[in-house]
């Protein structure tokens, strides 16, 4: 399962996910990763027995932890077919048929939402992700 870590700008210099790894044994396969001095971003797998047991160590240092159950949603009707979010994908979920009309490999999608914030038209959304 994946699952996005959010650190706050108050723990973000905390080695919150190092000592959770350390106290439980379990290791996160780290898709994706983003870190500005006011806050931090992790996209990681994990399976889902082990989840069970990173989950309160890394909560109880602070981290929010949200499971993405759903890859992008992309809404056909506000999209203008841009390219805009091929640009910046970094598993290449989007693609332009013969007739350069927008593909969308949802199985590619790992939920960095990198696309969702480069869509001029709001076209894509992680809405479906659910907090634990």
């Amino acid at each position: 399962m994946k699952i996005k870590i959010n650190i706050s700008s108050e723990i973000v210099t905390k080695p919150i996910l190092a000592e959770s790894i350390l106290e439980t044994g379990i290791l996160l396969n780290v898709s994706q990763a983003h870190f500005e001095s006011s806050y931090g971003e992790i996209v990681a797998d994990v399976d889902e027995e082990e989840f069970e047991k990173i989950f309160p160590a890394l909560t109880s240092r602070g981290a929010d932890v949200i499971r993405l159950d759903t890859p992008i949603n992309w809404d056909e009707d506000e999209c203008v077919e841009c390219s805009a979010c091929m640009s910046v994908c970094p598993t290449n979920v989007f693609s332009l048929d013969d007739d350069f009309s927008l593909i969308v490999d949802q199985s590619k999608c790992i939920q960095c939402g990198t696309c969702v914030d480069m869509c001029p038209h709001d076209a894509l959304s992680l809405k479906d992700t659910r907090p634990i």
